[in-house]
């Protein structure tokens, strides 16, 4: 038991602060953490506890695995493999019979991550347990789309069926407001091109579930929040969330879960629907997402801390995760902030009261200041440079 608290991680990619606050939650129990990424600057790889660095582009092809199978060697024991993004997944997930030689994670078929990845699939599959969701549609022709208009009217939500394929403008999620946009976003992503019946109301009514399931499919750790801001607007990810307790959603999430078979960590996003009530399933992502630091227990446990325990076959008491808890991303928050108060939709008094409450930011931390240091100085690079180029 010994060594198996000792075993290593491996992180599949670190994408920003997702990389960063994976790294910081094992770093802080001891647990060496190998990252894998593409990019130089990754926040993650000037984290004090990052143990050890490997600079690689994966095509997540054949390479891909003389890649991994490589790491795993210098690294010299079996590691906790944790992909964070879509391809990872379906990668890991095709591969386990190979990689489960080197590295250990949830045995889940590749069938169901694409059912679950697929924004078009997850929306069958949703339906066929009874979980209410959007009104969607993969239109194959321009009858098709406009049918879907004439139903449902603009505003219309459109996504991109497989989010590491979309070629569209202005991010993976778009809320279209006229024929002329729609068309135009039609021929720039067909066919990886979904369309959602938009669901009114504002941030207040976007929520997450995230937790992890066993071998058996049993929630070991779960808990549901609230975007507080989202950037880029009413589509992007939560870059001010609040713990809060929703029932309808936690068991909703869990029975459909369970039904699946599913094992390991889950990423939910829902809205609530006030025209019938209901809570509907927007997305869901078979993986860590990019928020599971604003889910912590009261003894410092989420759901990356709760996938080791489990795959290293140590006892998991029960968590308490308190209302109110909030966590913030500093710069899209930022970003969020200025739009809101562009448009008179965000008073400086209701500003200083969505603060209220943060315990965690997604970079500065105090134990760790390197990784937030060199993240401004990107910043402040990156805004130079375009000062020079294309300022007046």
């Amino acid at each position: 038991m010994a060594n198996q608290a000792l075993m290593p991680v491996v992180t599949l990619g670190a994408y920003a602060h997702l990389g960063l606050g994976l790294v910081r939650s094992f770093g802080r129990l001891g647990i060496p953490v190998y990252v894998l990424d593409e990019n130089l600057d990754t926040p993650a790889f000037y984290s004090k506890y990052c143990t050890g660095r490997f600079h690689r582009g994966m095509d997540f092809a054949a390479n891909s695995m003389v890649e991994l199978l490589g790491v795993s060697k210098k690294i010299g024991q079996k590691s906790i493999l944790i992909p964070t993004d879509d391809r990872a997944c379906i990668f890991v997930a095709k591969n386990a019979d190979n990689l489960s030689e080197r590295f250990i994670f949830p045995d889940i078929t590749v069938d169901l991550v694409r059912s679950l990845v697929s924004k078009k699939e997850l929306y069958t599959t949703a339906k066929s347990h009874g979980v209410p969701t959007a009104e969607t549609i993969a239109p194959n022709c321009r009858e098709e789309l406009e049918e879907f208009v004439r139903r449902y009217n603009f505003p219309i939500v459109a996504k991109a069926i497989h989010g590491w394929r979309w070629n569209a403008r202005g991010g993976k999620t778009i809320i279209v407001q006229t024929r002329r946009e729609l068309l135009t976003l039609y021929e720039f992503a067909h066919p990886n091109l979904i369309l959602q019946e938009y669901i009114p109301g504002g941030d207040e009514t976007n929520w997450i579930f995230n937790g992890y399931f066993d071998a058996k499919s049993d929630c070991l750790f779960g808990y549901t929040g609230k975007k507080i801001r989202q950037w880029p607007p009413k589509g992007g990810i939560t870059t001010l969330g609040v713990c809060s307790k929703n029932e309808s959603i936690d068991q909703t999430a869990k029975k459909f879960l369970a039904a699946l078979g599913y094992k390991g960590i889950i990423d939910m996003d829902f809205r609530y629907d006030t025209r019938d009530g209901k809570y509907k399933l927007l997305d869901v992502n078979p993986r860590v997402g990019s928020t599971f630091r604003l889910f912590v227990s009261e003894t410092g446990t989420d759901v990356a801390r709760t996938l080791y325990k489990d795959l290293t076959e140590q006892q998991i008491s029960t968590q308490v995760v308190r209302d109110g808890r909030k966590w913030v991303v500093e710069n899209f928050d930022l970003l969020a902030i200025l739009n809101g108060m562009n448009r008179r939709e965000l008073t400086l008094t209701d500003l200083r009261d969505s603060f209220v409450g943060v315990q965690e930011t997604a970079y500065f931390a105090s134990d760790d200041l390197l990784p937030c240091i060199c993240f401004c100085n990107r910043l402040f690079a990156s805004a130079a440079f375009s000062s020079l180029f294309y300022g007046d």
